[in-house]
Order: structure tokens, then sequence, then C-alpha cells
């Protein structure tokens, strides 16, 4: 294990190296701010599954829908700014959408996941998908999964072309484009939606799970919301090496496929409850909005509760043993990233090894718990 450590945070470090030891851990980074400043920033284990590439200060790593969190951000910065009516009808912003009974939905519920769009319809090819154009007007051509508002189910990897679109249509620049001008480039984040082919040889190779998540489709069958939904569009997404291949790390999937390290994840959630810096992402007023529940209970989708406000997670459902006004996103296989204003923490952790478990992640909930047994 490398990096830095503030005294009185060595508890973190501990529960590090545990799971290395204790819970198959491969190669992972883990990093805190408290106050605004960075009082953990540790990296271990290797880039790899041959175990022959050492994680290094400079690794990134496929985050999966910890992107959500920064995806959130952006939309709301543009609220923020009066660009964003989140109540008006999508229609508004992005007119081909205002079909098939989508015509009333909003930006909000696509935020709290309530627009019924969690599956995208059509027979997409991956090179469409990677497109974005072929995605979109799939996505503006469908009918809802169910009537927009009805319940609440996670909507894994449309939320973030639905968003992603409308502030296209907003902003005239792609997602990727706006986050590195208003959310990387502020903050001097090493993190990306459309890895730049010049920081591929940083991103460490995903560990996927043997099965590649095919238990889930043999459990409730390949044609279930739930399946169409964690492995679409087109059952193209099972979690495989798929995630390893350039032209998907390189596409703009801002659900999906944010590409970076545990210190900009932490710091910007560290730049959302107060300055970094000099740099605030967000006023007090907008991330009040921001982190009001919008939805709780049973998911229509992944079956167990969840919490959301507009676009990020909340406790309960967001991570155990962390504070109660928590916020932000976990991702498929294990990441974890939220701020807790309260404890005024930004926490950030990453890891190829992917795990699934439906107790929670050891991994997580141990450093979550050993950091909060240092305050």
């Amino acid at each position: 294990m490398n990096g830095r450590l503030q005294p009185g945070f060595e508890a973190v470090a501990d529960a590090f190296a545990d799971n290395f030891e204790q819970h198959g851990e491969v190669g992972a980074a883990c990093a805190v701010y408290h106050r605004g400043h960075p009082v953990v920033d540790i990296w271990g284990g290797h880039a790899d599954a041959q175990r022959q590439r050492p994680w290094q200060e400079d690794t990134i790593v496929l985050v999966f829908s910890a992107a959500k969190g920064p995806t959130a951000t952006c939309i709301n910065q543009l609220v923020e700014a009066g660009q964003l009516d989140i109540d008006l009808p999508i229609g508004d912003y992005w007119p081909e959408f205002a079909c098939n009974g989508k015509e009333a939905i909003t930006t909000r519920q696509v935020l709290s996941h309530q627009a019924g769009l969690a599956a995208v319809e059509g027979d997409l090819s991956l090179e469409q998908v990677l497109a974005w154009d072929p995605v979109i007007a799939a996505i503006a051509a469908q009918a809802p999964n169910w009537v927009p508002g009805s319940q609440h189910g996670y909507h894994a990897r449309s939320f973030g072309w639905i968003l992603g679109e409308v502030l296209r249509r907003i902003t005239g620049v792609s997602f990727g484009q706006y986050l590195a001008e208003h959310i990387a480039r502020p903050l001097g984040l090493r993190y990306w939606v459309g890895l730049p082919a010049q920081e591929l040889p940083y991103c460490a190779q995903l560990v996927p799970p043997a099965d590649g998540g095919d238990s889930l489709a043999q459990l409730l069958g390949a044609d279930s919301l739930t399946v169409r939904v964690m492995s679409g569009p087109s059952g193209l997404f099972a979690y495989n090496q798929m995630w390893n291949r350039p032209e998907v790390l390189a596409a703009e999937m801002p659900s999906s496929n944010g590409v970076g390290d545990a210190r900009s994840l932490a710091r910007h959630y560290a730049a959302l409850i107060a300055e970094v810096d000099g740099v605030r992402l967000l006023g007090a007023p907008q991330l009040a909005l921001a982190c009001e529940q919008q939805v709780r209970g049973p998911d229509a989708v992944i079956f167990h509760e969840t919490c959301f406000g507009l676009g990020y997670g909340l406790q309960p459902s967001l991570a155990p043993g962390a504070g109660p006004r928590c916020f932000g996103h976990p991702g498929a296989g294990g990441s974890l990233a939220f701020a807790d204003p309260d404890a005024e923490l930004g926490f950030a952790y990453a890891m190829n090894a992917m795990q699934f478990n439906p107790e929670g992640d050891p991994r997580s909930l141990a450093l979550v718990s050993a950091l909060y047994g240092c305050l």
C-alpha cells in the first residue's frame, strides 16, 4: 500500500489493507477529504488481473454508476444557472422526445428514476450505442416501460443518455465536454466521461465476476425488465471483459462509464459541500434542493429499497454506516463515492475487482466504518 494519511486516520489504511487480505481485492484506491482538505489518499494492489502492473498514484479505473454523482452535479449546475427547469416537459428542450406517452415526462422524473424509461427499447448494435445519436433516437422513439411518475425503478444506463441529451440541447456541447470544462478542469480532476486516448495506458483493467452477471438472467429470465435494464440496450452490456475495450471507455455514457481516480471523486464531493481551493461546484441553496428526497421505497427494477434526490442517491440506501444526510452514488461491482455535509466529508473508493454481494460490499463497508470511527 502507498499514499498519504493525516494523523488520526490510520484506521482507514488498516481497513484498506485488510480488504486485500480478507476480501479478494486486486487493486484499489481510497480517498477522503475532511473540511475541504485531503486526509486520506491511498492505493495498492495491481491494475491487472495477472497482477503484473502495480496500481500507481496515477492509475485510473472505470467506476460504473458512481459516474451518476458527477452527472447529477452537471445537471444541477444548469438548474442553478437558470438554464434548465426540471419541471418542464423534456420535450420543451428535446422536441423529438415528446411522443408515445413521453410528452409530460420531466427532468425531475429522470433524475429520480420515475420516468419509466429504465429499459431502452430497440435493436441496437454496440457501435450504434457508443455513437450516441442512435441510442438517443431510440429513446426518443420508444414508449415508457411504466406510466411515468407511478413508481420508481433504477434507470441504470438511460439516466445518463437522457440527461446528457438534455444538457447537449441546452448548452450545445457534449456531456463529456461540459464535464471537463465545468467540473474537472476547475478542480484539477482526473475524471472523464469519454476517456481520451492518451489516458488509456493509465487505466486499470477491470476484473469482472466469473459469471459476467449471467446468474441474474438465469434467475429472472432474459426478457424480465430487470435483466433488460441491467444488460441493455439489446443485451450488449453484461459485466464482462467488454468494459475493458478502448472504444467502450472512449464513448460517452454519463451514467455508466466514468473513468477516474478516487481522489478526484472525493474532491468532487468535497467541493459540493464547501470550497476546495477556491472552487465550489454548487451553491448551498441548489445543493439543498438536490438532496431533497424525491422517492424512497422498493425499486421496480432492482427490488430492494432505493432513495433518490435530484440525481444523487440518498440514505438509508446509499452507504450503510455513513451519516444520515449523505448523498452520492455507488457503482456496480463495488465503487462508492459520497459527501457527508454534517461530518464535512468527501469519500471515494474505486477498485478493479468487481464483486456483487446482496448484503453490501464488505470492502466499502469496512472503509466507511473505519472512517467514521476516526471522527
